[in-house]
């Protein structure tokens, strides 16, 4: 790499957006975050508003390089990971939304998804697409605002509507409304993608009813997607990478060859495993999705998610309010040994893999009047770590691979104490890197890759950040007997909305 090309990683998350400038030799400079805000509007709705994703994605595009004194001159490449299957629909011609942003967690559409299972749609649908008929993903969502919003099925047949997940949403703002396209990896996370196939599927948009125009272009997750627009930088910038943020950061981590697995711990908790070339199908509710495409060869994965996650910090916060920051909340679980018999199950908005349950509820089970704060605080970081070890021996058996190692990254990675007990209960080595943004480390490589600035994949190793090792210091016999205790909380807290 040159002395000026440097590369603009911008990550638009579930909670806030973050942006780093990483240099020549691929280290990264100062990180900028802002704080994003969600909307509730009914209950088990949780929508963006698509106009504040993108101010607060311009702004911190700004301010990273403001913050790093780099001018836009200096700027070789500008890549972006996003929060996947959140919905965005705007107008061509005004280029306004038409409706607030969807967001993943959002499961209105839960009733719509059951009637697509009761018709017999769900192994079709999981044959093309690798996934499961569920509200998480996004043409449901896609459905619900063709079919609730006054004028939209109208608009949609006209031509005058788009479509996008939020990377779609970003590229469109930032290239002022000249780019309408998605990456590969984003466009397995719709429903309406055939991943063997690798293009939009006419049979699933029968299915959910959307017309084929509202679609975006789908490319390479590397490569020319076109500029920014010099509004928002002093020069036009190619955008050379656009991941969904999962699968940068199996990319941040070096994930390049199968069997190589991590986990995110940020709103969600998620894990996925490079399958190769070759899609795994899974037997055990975990779900097939692209990880990534360079010059057309695809890259498939195995990936498990977990959708109470460490989001679960802001319900201790927040909800019970027995902490105030996520370090109070790594004090308190600490100032015990253990949780004192209480097992805790992260199923607030319900079961993901390897469960699928989405009338189970979260459940604090093993109570007595000994229990304090501090162990509920330490049994919610276990039981995303008893999750986890459920998704992790689910894909072990689905790939035919023992996973000898795993990599963490996320905002909750660095708390230390959840990281001991993740590589307690799941019995093998944990790394993490020492510093900086699996995510954005791992778009800033694939921007880097697209612009031309490293020649193969192999080179990007040379720049990995140091790594820290966690390894397991439990006795098996008690991760063993408590993973059994963990079981029969788990089976309370299933099926709990009959």
């Amino acid at each position: 790499m040159m002395k000026d090309n440097y590369i603009l990683s911008l990550e638009l998350g579930t909670q806030s957006v973050n942006g780093c400038v990483f240099d020549a030799q691929g280290n990264a400079l100062q990180e900028v975050e802002k704080e994003l805000y969600s909307l509730y509007p009914k209950r088990s709705w949780v929508e963006h508003d698509p106009n504040e994703l993108w101010y607060t994605a311009a702004r911190v595009a700004a301010e990273t390089l403001l913050r790093n004194n780099i001018e836009g001159e200096q700027l070789a490449a500008f890549g972006i990971a996003n929060q996947r299957e959140t919905v965005v629909v705007w107008n061509r011609e005004t280029g306004k939304p038409i409706y607030n942003g969807i967001c993943w967690q959002d499961r209105r559409t839960l009733k719509f998804c059951e009637d697509l299972q009761s018709l017999g749609y769900e192994d079709i649908i999981k044959l093309k697409t690798g996934l499961r008929i569920d509200p998480y993903f996004s043409a449901s969502k896609l459905s619900w605002i063709l079919n609730e919003v006054t004028d939209a099925r109208k608009l949609a047949k006209a031509g005058k509507l788009a479509f996008g997940t939020v990377d779609s949403w970003l590229l469109y703002k930032f290239s002022g409304g000249k780019i309408h396209k998605t990456d590969i990896s984003n466009a397995s996370r719709t429903l309406l993608y055939n991943i063997h196939l690798k293009c939009w599927d006419k049979e699933l948009l029968k299915i959910f009813d959307i017309p084929e125009s509202i679609l975006p272009e789908v490319v390479d997750s590397c490569g020319l997607f076109g500029y920014t627009t010099t509004t928002i930088f002093t020069k036009k910038i190619p955008i050379t990478a656009v991941l969904g943020n999962q699968q940068a950061a199996l990319f941040g981590h070096s994930c390049f060859y199968p069997g190589d697995v991590k986990n995110t711990f940020s709103t969600g908790s998620y894990l996925m495993m490079n399958t190769g070339v070759k899609p795994a199908i899974s037997t055990k509710n975990l779900l097939t999705t692209i990880a990534w495409s360079i010059n057309g060869c695809c890259v498939y994965a195995l990936e498990g998610s977990i959708f109470g996650g460490t989001g679960l910090y802001q319900w201790l916060r927040d909800g019970i309010g027995i902490c105030n920051s996520v370090e109070e909340m790594e004090m308190l679980a600490s100032s015990v040994p253990d949780s004192e018999g209480v097992y805790f199950v992260p199923a607030l908005s319900g079961l993901g893999a390897p469960f699928w349950d989405h009338k189970a509820r979260g459940g604090i089970m093993g109570l007595t009047p000994s229990v304090t704060s501090a162990h509920i605080a330490r049994a919610v970081l276990e039981g995303v770590a008893f999750q986890s070890r459920d998704v992790l021996k689910a894909m072990e058996m689905d790939s035919d691979i023992k996973i000898p190692e795993i990599h963490v990254d996320g905002r909750y990675s660095q708390v230390d104490l959840l990281i001991q007990i993740y590589s307690d209960i799941l019995n093998i080595p944990v790394k993490r890197l020492s510093e900086g943004n699996s995510v954005l480390q791992g778009i800033a490589w694939m921007a880097a890759l697209g612009v031309g600035l490293y020649s193969k994949i192999e080179d990007l190793k040379l720049n990995k950040t140091e790594i820290i090792k966690y390894t397991s210091s439990l006795d098996s016999e008690i991760v063993f007997e408590k993973q059994r205790k963990w079981r029969k909380a788990l089976l309370c807290a299933m099926n709990w909305e009959l």
